[in-house]
């Protein structure tokens, strides 16, 4: 990707951090880092999810040029994601405003979700890069396969938030990326193949000489 596209890019996905961060910086509302935890996770959720869809997306779209170019920026959509969770976590922190009011909430079922699945993505995002990649060896894509369970632990996070008042929302954001996934599992691993023809050995002739 060059260097131009690779700028735009990440100052695409900055901007709402950007908006976000002007308006609780500039708001008179002493709840307003509550209030703005939630769209920091949502941008965070969404990210993930767009970064997930692009490799069963190309099983429908094999010679997609919009998808190759989001494939090579996966890398930079997953570490955008880990970010907005990182916003996401500091305005929870500065909302509740203690440790023994933060502990409190360790009961909750979504709370304690939330804080699995960013101790699954700090790994992730942490080695999203070249040095790691190479370092690692096969063993980088092994790790970052633990993405699908940090996506799982967000969906319950969202869906249980407020003792599962709305789950729909969250199930409304994660629903594509599960048919994807699902569909993707069906095509590698569950599809009929054709079976293959066994080529049928050749009949060597022998011609035998009848002596006169």
């Amino acid at each position: 990707m060059p260097r131009s596209h690779t700028y735009l890019l990440w100052s695409l996905l900055a901007l709402p951090a950007v908006l976000i961060l002007w308006q609780a910086l500039h708001s008179t509302d002493s709840k307003i880092y509550g209030t703005l935890a939630h769209p920091a996770a949502e941008f965070a959720a969404r990210l993930m999810i767009v970064a997930m869809m692009v490799t069963p997306l190309m099983l429908f779209f094999k010679g997609s040029e919009a998808l190759r170019w989001l494939r090579k920026s996966r890398r930079a959509l997953g570490v955008a994601a880990f970010a907005y969770a990182g916003l996401h976590v500091s305005f929870y922190l500065t909302d509740r405003g203690t440790l023994a009011r933060v502990s409190e909430d360790l009961s909750a079922l979504y709370v304690l979700a939330g804080w699995s699945a960013l101790l699954v993505m700090l790994p992730l995002a942490l080695t999203s890069n070249g040095y790691f990649q190479r370092r690692l060896g096969p063993r980088w894509k092994s790790l970052q396969r633990w993405t699908y369970p940090a996506a799982a632990l967000v969906l319950l996070h969202w869906a249980a938030i407020r003792d599962w008042e709305a789950p729909a929302e969250a199930l409304l954001h994660f629903g594509p990326l599960i048919a994807l996934q699902a569909y993707r599992v069906w095509y590698w691993y569950l599809r009929p193949r054709p079976q293959r023809r066994i080529a049928e050995p050749a009949l060597v002739r022998v011609t035998a000489r009848v002596p006169k």
